[in-house]
């Protein structure tokens, strides 16, 4: 019954995907829109339902490790602000917590390595169509929203990153992407500062990431710095929960 459940969710959260992935033609069409909006919801719902909160994304071993973890997305911010974080070593580096919590936090790198860490060996599913298992090292976040004390009107953790979306650097586009608060408290989503044993690297998102096991790729940004709890995402960027979300696809991006 378990992997009939896991089998039905990935099922319809592959519908999603493959509906958005193949129908570029009619997505400015209201029709379309709405079918998706409803499939999306849809997804959402069998995760829950079949799934439920606390249920593990897939481990693997050691030997299930690719020899190349693939980079994708932003491969260096580029800019001048992380170009010198970059050549300190992130010693300034700072993520931040904000937003509906009662303790705002802003952690150090150190503070970030000192905590109790999580490794996990997860599969990374893109929505391009390929996928890799590496492994990955950091705290869960759930330590750390717990520290900051969620205040109960608390509905998404919005993640804002270094990586600008457009060659002017623009600070209104820079990458942000965000999560259900239950997500985000999941026990697999996690700050991950290390990929395979080694400190993480600039083309997959150094300092610190975030890995949510249960969401496609474009959920989980790198370069992260602040973590915002909000009741809304309306007036949040295009408003759809994130960029990629404000470009067409869904924000539900749970696999």
């Amino acid at each position: 019954m378990a992997d009939r459940r896991r089998f039905l969710g990935r099922a319809f959260a592959g519908l999603s995907t493959a509906m958005l992935a193949g129908c570029y033609d009619l997505d400015e069409k209201p029709w379309f829109t709405g079918a998706l909006g409803k499939v999306e919801n849809l997804t959402r719902e069998v995760q829950h339902l079949f799934a439920g909160p606390q249920t593990l994304a897939q481990e693997f071993t050691k030997a299930d490790i690719a020899p190349v973890f693939r980079a994708n997305g932003t491969r260096d911010p580029g800019t001048p602000d992380y170009k010198a974080h970059l050549a300190n070593g992130f010693r300034d580096w700072r993520v931040t917590v904000s937003g509906l919590v009662d303790h705002p936090l802003s952690l150090s790198m150190d503070r970030i390595r000192a905590m109790p860490q999580r490794t996990q060996i997860t599969r990374h599913d893109c929505v391009e169509g390929w996928s890799c298992i590496g492994e990955w090292s950091g705290p869960q976040l759930a330590l750390v929203l717990a520290a900051a004390a969620p205040r109960p009107k608390a509905r998404y953790a919005v993640f804002y990153c270094a990586d600008p979306m457009t060659v002017e650097g623009d600070p209104d586009h820079y990458y942000y992407e965000s999560l259900e608060l239950s997500e985000a408290m999941h026990p697999q989503t996690i700050l991950a500062h290390r990929l395979n044993g080694a400190i993480l690297d600039v083309p997959h998102g150094a300092p610190v990431r975030l890995r949510a096991e249960r969401q496609l790729g474009y959920k989980q940004p790198k370069y992260l710095q602040r973590i915002v709890l909000t009741d809304t995402l309306q007036g949040i960027g295009g408003g759809k929960g994130g960029y990629w979300e404000d470009q067409g696809y869904t924000w539900y991006g749970g696999i």
